[in-house]
């Protein structure tokens, strides 16, 4: 399992709904308030998905994506959540016109949690580290960095070939910078550069982040926030009526009635690269023919599936809208429950039984949908709900499933279709070889094409199955300002988010 996981349960539906329906167009802005922001308060903001520890360069899940970047660790360089990549510990950047040689001006006067200086040295040691450690998650998102080297402030990386993913994997886990030489135990601490400290970790409950005092930029708005997981949208909603929480993710768009019923939240819809994916395990078995493959995506009713969670998009290849590469897919496996019966037939896979694995924090919305067009078509579904961390090892560790069904949260990440080490079990030549043409491209619109081809081909092999691209969907309490609404269950800064007094 080469790169990184991509997948959460943070934008789950329990009762029911995580998409949003519709179209991209301009994108929500940042949650506003009237009021007069508090630089004493406490945000309580409501997630789903607990990370089983804080080891960012080694654990697994977009748990520790969401809450650990930008806040607490951070990078040369960051992306805005509408993927816009920007200047963090660098203050500005060079790439060679022969796309080979980066170069980035470290700040000056920055500090880590624990009260050392940021340096040239600790940033090398990072991102060699990085390159160097197969273990840690995104390793292989370095290896064409041929050298790593600083003189003065200046951080130049030298590549092999040119790599049209570097800035971007920059951005995520492999750019994080780290204290060379630091003792803490990063399963359950964390010593950053970012606008927050890690204050508290309450295992089973929440994790609480404060102001750092000495931050380089701009201060956090709030004082304090903290992240409760609670994976019951029924629980969830409660606890915002009773004010526990000031920020609902993950949260149901069928309960938009009802949390706005006395004014005192707004549902706060934006776009993302979530995508729901269900994966088939093609190593053995029924699964390894493309005929049932094809059936199941054709039994499937995907708009039935976004109704009934309240919103979404439908879609039916491996890259979502926002992300580059991508298509409409829709014409390579519609819903035709007749067509999958005859592919059924053909491959002599009537009264087929197969089972799902999920994490049981996913709720019942998605399995019941599944069972019953399965059924139309005669195939017994078994719905075997799980813990994550049980998903975590069994199947995406181990590959030990039929099919699965998990949030995919993490945006351009198509390099897992060419990854045949990955939990997806898909291995084709083509694929890679586009991936690889994307990668070493030089022009952005180029990279795009290369990877548009690769994702037809893995729609048209019935590689897995897409059943919608979802959407950020929030409820945000009218104090409560600066709460992003774009690839909350992807990337969550709370920099700028506040509570007004009174």
């Amino acid at each position: 399992m080469l790169r990184r996981t991509a997948l959460a349960a943070t934008a789950l539906l329990a009762a029911g709904a995580l998409l949003l329906s519709g179209c991209t167009g301009s994108q929500p802005a940042p949650s506003r308030s009237e009021g007069t922001p508090d630089p004493d308060a406490t945000v309580n903001v409501r997630l789903v998905l607990e990370p089983g520890n804080l080891d960012i360069r080694e654990t697994g899940g977009s748990a520790l994506d969401q809450i650990l970047i930008d806040n607490v660790y951070q990078g040369l360089i960051a992306r805005t959540p509408d993927q816009k990549i920007v200047p963090a510990l660098a203050s500005d950047y060079e790439v060679s016109g022969d796309k080979l040689t980066y170069t980035f001006t470290l700040r000056e006067g920055v500090t880590f949690h624990d009260g050392q200086p940021l340096t040239p040295q600790d940033v090398v040691w990072s991102l060699t580290q990085e390159r160097d450690t197969p273990t840690y998650r995104d390793s292989a998102r370095l290896a064409n960095v041929a050298t790593i080297a600083a003189e003065g402030q200046k951080i130049t990386l030298t590549l092999k070939a040119p790599d049209s993913t570097l800035l971007w994997s920059l951005t995520g886990r492999a750019g994080l910078i780290l204290k060379e030489g630091d003792t803490i135990d990063r399963k359950t601490a964390a010593n950053g550069t970012g606008p927050f400290r890690l204050a508290d970790w309450r295992e089973g409950d929440s994790i609480v982040f404060e102001r750092f005092a000495d931050y380089w930029g701009t201060p956090s708005s709030a004082a304090e926030v903290v992240f409760s997981y609670v994976s019951d949208n029924q629980a969830a909603l409660s606890g915002a009526l009773a004010g526990e929480f000031d920020v609902l993710t993950g949260f149901d768009a069928n309960l938009k009635d009802q949390v706005e019923a006395n004014g005192d939240f707004t549902l706060e819809i934006g776009d993302s690269t979530d995508k729901g994916t269900l994966a088939f395990n093609q190593t053995s078995g029924p699964l390894a023919d493309v005929r049932v493959r094809k059936a199941i995506r054709q039994a499937i009713d995907k708009k039935s599936i976004v109704e009934a969670l309240g919103a979404g998009k439908t879609m039916y290849g491996p890259i979502p809208s926002l992300d580059p590469g991508f298509e409409d897919l829709s014409e390579v496996a519609p819903f035709d429950p007749e067509a999958a019966r005859k592919l059924l037939a053909e491959a002599g896979a009537e009264n087929l039984s197969l089972t799902l694995t999920i994490p049981s924090a996913y709720g019942t919305t998605i399995p019941q949908i599944l069972v019953s067009n399965l059924r139309d078509v005669g195939i017994t579904l078994k719905v075997n709900p799980v813990e994550f961390p049980t998903w975590l090892n069994d199947v995406y560790g181990n590959k030990d499933y039929e099919l699965s069904f998990v949030l995919h949260t993490e945006a351009r990440d198509f390099e897992n279709w060419a990854n045949p080490d990955y939990y997806f079990t898909y291995n084709d030549p083509e694929v890679q070889k586009l991936y690889a043409e994307a990668v070493a491209a030089t022009d952005d619109a180029a990279a795009a094409d290369l990877l548009k081809q690769a994702a037809r081909i893995v729609s048209e092999d019935d590689a897995a199955d897409w059943l919608y691209n979802g959407q950020s969907v929030l409820a945000v309490a009218s104090d409560v300002s600066g709460m992003p609404t774009v690839n909350v269950n992807e990337r969550l800064n709370v920099a700028e988010l506040a509570k007004s007094k009174g």
